[in-house]
């Protein structure tokens, strides 16, 4: 089936939620809606959140009737009653990159914690820092971008808007280039009760301008903690500029972790993304890049790794409206015990986007004969003169490999671990910050689980 995609279509399925919940609003969403909910104020911001809190009202969380949630089932995340709280930064340490000793934002459970955070010595014409303590002429610049991206009125984006307090603003100047990362560290911390955080970021990449952005989410204790993190980033990328940006999802194995990325390249921009998600119950990260220009090239890199009973879902859709554009995407799941992974990648190749070259490939390993992948590789074209792919594979360890390694004096659970690690290297490797590298191929090792069938 072919379609012609206008920027619209990433926004996918908002109308039709809205009109559906009309006559039967979702009552857990408005608990969710309260919880959230800041004291009002006066100006743009406030504005900004009472027009999606309207929007939150009229809506209802995807069930697995719809097509784009059909294998993620967030029943379970219904059962929670989430509340919102404060940690006291004091009481967390932050492991740090030290390519980004002095570029580094912490938040803690959503709140910015300055005496965590480090930022200094960054080049004149970049801007780093919390919204709320930005200088009244920075703010001005914030509010053309905020909220401004193609599926905005997705419910979780929706109710991440409605409930703003602060963001982490990432704004770089036309022509600057930022030689160390940016660390963005979104800590999450378990309380008595279930709470709810909900991270916002904003970078803005002007015209010749190059940055690396390392976004984390991460907990002190991996293994305990029930809350939810509904977080969003928003990537605005202007001509000839190029934005390098690192995601990892790192949060405790008994969290919901709902994610989206917005990216909106112009014309000659060009955007990297490494996307690893290691944490989370359930855990989802839409990955949404809009092109309003020729020429741009996107590469989209992701590694899932899940064990026990987990499930990751990845959902990526690139529209590209202009010629010229070059999409790769390599997706890798790594899925053992009863973990279930699932890949939908869309690409939208639209008739004016002639000259296109997009290429899209889902590689799966399945490490037990519980585990479960779905993958939808999915390429949507009417442009008749463009080279466009894709395609997924499915597969377990081979024997024979494992044979290979043992005949040279490898034991078997090592030469698991040893494809496994080859496996996902090819994913950790292209990541532009040693240190994040060798911490991931660390992980990597240590995920002892899955090598249990």
């Amino acid at each position: 089936m072919t379609m012609q995609v206008s920027p619209s279509a990433i926004a996918n399925s908002d109308a039709v939620s809205l009109t559906s919940s009309l006559l039967d609003r979702d009552s857990y969403l408005l608990s969710l809606l309260n919880q959230v909910t800041v004291p009002a104020t006066e100006g743009w911001l406030q504005e900004l959140r009472e027009g999606a809190a309207n929007w939150v009202r009229h809506s209802t969380i995807p069930t697995t009737r719809e097509e784009e949630w059909r294998f993620t089932d967030l029943s379970a995340l219904r059962r929670v009653e989430f509340q919102q709280g404060e940690v006291k930064p004091a009481d967390i340490s932050v492991l740090g990159l030290s390519e980004a000793a002095d570029s580094r934002l912490v938040f803690v459970n959503g709140v910015y914690a300055p005496d965590l955070s480090a930022v200094a010595d960054l080049p004149p014409g970049v801007v780093v820092g919390n919204l709320s303590a930005l200088p009244i002429t920075e703010q001005e610049r914030v509010k053309k971008y905020l909220a401004q991206s193609e599926g905005a009125l997705e419910v979780f984006t929706a109710l991440n808007t409605a409930g703003i307090s602060d963001v982490a603003v990432v704004l770089v100047a036309k022509n600057v280039i930022v030689e160390t990362p940016i660390h963005l560290v979104f800590i999450s911390v378990a309380g008595e009760t279930a709470m709810i955080s909900q991270p916002r970021c904003l970078v803005v990449a002007e015209s010749g301008s190059q940055v690396s952005v390392v976004e984390e989410f991460v907990t002190p204790n991996a293994e305990e903690g029930v809350y939810l993190t509904n977080a969003v980033t928003e990537i605005t990328i202007a001509d000839n500029a190029h934005v390098s940006h690192t995601r990892v999802e790192n949060e405790s194995k008994q969290a919901f972790h709902i994610g989206k990325t917005a990216v909106t390249q112009a014309r000659y921009s060009r955007y990297t993304c490494h996307a690893v998600t290691l944490g989370g119950k359930i855990s989802r990260h839409n990955l949404e890049i809009l092109q309003t220009g020729e020429q741009t090239e996107t590469t989209l890199n992701g590694l899932t790794m899940v064990a026990s009973n987990q499930l990751a879902d990845t959902h990526s859709a690139i529209a590209l409206n202009h010629p010229y554009g070059t999409s790769k995407q390599l997706h890798k799941c790594i899925v053992g015990d009863r973990a279930h992974a699932v890949f939908n990648g869309k690409v939208f190749v639209p008739k004016p986007a002639q000259l296109t070259d997009a290429a899209q490939l889902n590689r799966n390993l399945l490490l037990s004969s519980k585990a479960r992948v779905d993958t939808k590789p999915q390429l949507e074209i009417t442009a008749d003169n463009v080279k466009c792919a894709h395609g997924a594979t499915v597969s377990q360890l081979e024997d024979d490999e494992i044979f290979y390694l043992q005949s040279r004096g490898i034991d078997a659970n090592d030469a698991r671990k040893l494809l496994i690690n080859a496996f996902a290297a090819e994913i950790i490797n292209q990541i532009p910050v040693p240190s994040l590298r060798d911490k991931l191929l660390n992980t990597v090792t240590s995920f002892k689980s899955l090598t249990n069938d």
